[in-house]
């Protein structure tokens, strides 16, 4: 049997947001709306000043969304204090929404985390974290959006994913 589904019902994660990538069209027009410190880390593998992220205080209750397009990678509940200077979580909305890389860079052994929809760049996770994980996600302000509890998620790809 010839499987019929369109590519975005094949491609969705186990909480039911679109995972599609951008084509190229979409791609551009993404990253076209970037400043060039988030072009710096989401796209070239960057790292904000420690300390300095606008997100590093947020307490709200709500969403963390991937800065590019919009993906929701993190619940303000799963947010906490390491005193790293970085926004850190224990856990993704969705395993499925954050892909881990192995990263040799700077003769260090790292875990990358990249949004598993657009591919930028998010941040590290350790294995330092608190229970119920023990993970640290270490991710940067720059590279995510906040979105409060019951507004509308951003929808720059008009995948239609909903509320925070």
């Amino acid at each position: 049997m010839t499987d019929l589904a369109p590519p975005s019902d094949r491609l969705r994660s186990p909480s039911g947001y679109d995972l599609t990538p951008p084509d190229d069209a979409e791609r551009a027009r993404l990253e076209a709306d970037l400043n060039p410190e988030e072009r710096r880390v989401l796209l070239s593998h960057g790292t904000e000043a420690p300390f300095c992220g606008t997100l590093l205080g947020e307490k709200r209750a709500g969403v963390f969304c991937c800065r590019e397009c919009g993906l929701p990678l993190f619940k303000s509940g799963t947010k906490f204090e390491s005193g790293t200077g970085w926004p850190s979580f224990t856990e993704p909305v969705d395993p499925a929404h954050v892909h881990e890389i192995r990263d040799t860079s700077y003769g260090m052994i790292r875990i990358e985390t990249q949004c598993a929809r657009c591919g930028s760049h998010q941040g590290h996770v350790f294995p330092d974290g608190p229970p119920p994980t023990g993970n640290r996600y270490c991710i940067n302000s720059v590279a995510l959006s906040f979105v409060a509890a019951g507004d509308p998620l951003p929808d720059p790809l008009r995948r239609g994913d909903g509320n925070a």
